[in-house]
């Protein structure tokens, strides 16, 4: 796990080795300040020689002014280096993220990697800097201090020994239990998040129902959750600092008591007696500075998991050794293809498609809800893989394709439009990035979409709001045709992608698709058999199942079930229970 995190100190790694050099050297200063110290009681104080008493007070002077340098410089290393570090975590993840499959995000969640790339990222960072400063800070303290109390007086000493065993074995145990608490609160952390992002995004309907009262309580129940867990967690790492306190404590009270008796016996200095009490509270500073950097890692082990858990996680979709970079034409093959999303062929949610659509065809996909139209046709650009048989574009099997310049030739409008903050213009230009403003007009024009931008103060530099919530459902859906339209694809995927636009822009969209791109494969996903009636072919979907292929005319002079459903469009009924 520490390997993998390590990989993205990259550039920083100077900012990050300079910062432990620094905190070394200032620990140093800091351990030859009592020497000194105890020098001049001794020998300038007690012994009355002011030329002395001088040289080390500047002496003093010099180690203190080169101990707060190297401290400085320390921090400002440890900030640069913790937060480049934090950085670059944010990068490989959001990265990796990006190559995931749809299967691979569906494996986390939304809120999951949202809450790994804010909350555990800075959980990493906190301890990240904390281990670069107090992680070296602190043993290095206490290793110096406690050789410099040997020197001293070795016997005095052996009581610093004394409690070692004891803290540790502590420390250990309330690690043990505190670690799983932690685990719990940041899964609770990512139900939190999911369930404020529903709520936002669903705002409309939550005000519509009135239930804001309903959500209220739902936040309040999982807040409740995250506090429980996390006071109980907190009460059970209350008991480090007592325990060390105590400790600690103990051992000054042993030193003052035994140091007096040393002294009164002539063993030991007034001076060295004070050097020794000061080196004391160094090591409990240290023990301190080791007890916070230890609650931090205890904190932030839970994080560094859930981060690695991202990092570590491969796309289910890879390219073959020598992948193929060109489609040849818009041709769609579908042979014995079974897919299940759990990946278990006892569990299929599509089975046993054959089918062949030529390049340039027009191809209806009709079925009631859940009959798998989206999911058959997300197999065609590899958003997902089958789980048996095959998928072929332009003749070869969509796995032989390089995923990228498959994708680049088979433009898929989903179910779901998401338009991104931005200008038209910009939201456009997904699909060609080179595109020139005659080419976004010309698009437009094809998807119906020309006039009503037009119609806007800014036409095409009008700003698209978050998710598209300045133009209509049926606006969004023509700008998210007009976007696939741009990248000039040989297969255009059209899912329910007409469902808001109302009849009359329905038919002069596939009017327009049909005249202007003769070469491009369009396959149309739809609930209206009008929308679909002057395909090349239809296919008929019931229960994960091609049941009927041919024309409108075909199917419905010899289809039960497709004369059913033209029925209940045209003569009223229920579309789904004819299906």
């Amino acid at each position: 796990m520490i390997r993998k995190l390590m990989k993205s100190v990259r550039e920083y790694k100077k900012a990050a080795v300079a910062t432990p050099i620094f905190m070394a050297f200032e620990v140093a200063m800091e351990i030859v300040i009592p020497l000194l110290m105890a020098n001049l009681i001794d020998r300038g104080i007690n012994g009355g020689e002011m030329n002395y008493i001088v040289k080390i007070g500047a002496a003093l002077l010099a180690f203190a002014l080169l101990s707060m340098a190297f401290g400085m410089l320390s921090g400002r290393f440890a900030a640069k280096a913790s937060a480049g570090f934090a950085h670059n975590l944010r990068q490989d993840m959001y990265y990796n993220v990006q190559s995931f499959s749809f299967s691979n995000i569906d494996k986390f969640s939304t809120s999951s990697i949202i809450t790994r790339l804010t909350t555990d990222v800075t959980n990493v960072q906190n301890a990240f800097q904390m281990i670069l400063r107090m992680a070296v800070r602190g043993p290095v303290m206490l290793a110096l201090s406690l050789a410099m109390c040997f020197r001293i007086n070795f016997e005095l000493s052996l009581i610093f020994l004394a409690v070692v065993p004891l803290l540790g074995f502590g420390l250990l145990f309330i690690a043990s239990k505190v670690h799983p608490i932690f685990v719990s609160v940041f899964e609770t952390y990512d139900k939190l998040n999911n369930m404020v992002q529903e709520n936002l995004r669903g705002i409309r309907v939550v005000k519509s129902y009135v239930r804001e009262e309903y959500e209220k309580d739902k936040f309040e129940a999982i807040s409740q959750i995250i506090y429980k867990e996390f006071s109980k967690a907190e009460k059970r790492l209350a008991f480090n600092m007592p325990l060390m306190q105590l400790c600690m404590y103990a051992c000054m009270l042993l030193i003052a008591w035994l140091g007096a008796k040393l002294i009164v016996g002539g063993d030991m200095s007034t001076g060295q007696l004070m050097s020794v009490i000061t080196y004391a509270m160094q090591i409990l500073m240290s023990l301190m500075m080791l007890s916070m950097v230890f609650v931090m890692i205890i904190i932030s082990r839970a994080s560094a998991e859930r981060i690695v858990e991202v990092l570590s996680e491969k796309s289910d979709l890879a390219n073959v050794a020598k992948p193929i970079t060109k489609v040849a034409d818009g041709s769609v093959v579908f042979r014995n293809v079974n897919f299940s999303y759990a990946k278990d062929s006892g569990k299929l949610c599509f089975s046993d498609a054959s089918f062949e659509i030529k390049s340039g065809e027009t191809v209806g996909i009709l079925g009631g809800t859940g009959s798998s139209k989206t999911t058959m046709v997300q197999l065609i650009p590899r958003l997902y893989d089958v789980t048996s048989g095959q998928v072929l574009v332009g003749g070869v099997d969509v796995r032989e394709y390089d995923i990228e310049a498959l994708r680049q030739e088979v433009a898929v409008v989903l179910q779901k439009n998401v338009l991104f903050s931005g200008t038209i213009k910009e939201n456009l230009r997904w699909g060609d990035e080179n595109a020139s403003d005659e080419d976004l007009a010309r698009v437009c024009r094809l998807a119906q979409a020309d006039d009503f931008i037009r119609s806007f103060p800014e036409g095409y530099d009008t700003f698209i709001e978050q998710g598209g919530t300045n133009v209509s459902g049926g606006q969004k859906q023509r700008l998210c045709i007009a976007r696939a339209l741009l990248k000039k694809p040989k297969v255009l995927v059209l899912d329910d992608s007409t469902s808001a636009v109302d009849t009359k822009t329905d038919a002069q969209l596939r009017r327009a698709l049909r005249e202007e791109l003769p070469g491009t494969t369009k396959i149309v996903i739809a609930q209206r058999i009008a929308s679909v009636q002057d395909a090349d072919k239809i296919i008929m979907l019931d229960g994960g199942r091609v049941i009927a292929i041919g024309t409108h005319d075909e199917l419905l002079a010899g289809n039960v079930i497709y004369q059913e459903v033209w029925q209940s469009q045209t003569g009223g009924g229920d579309f789904d229970e004819a299906i």
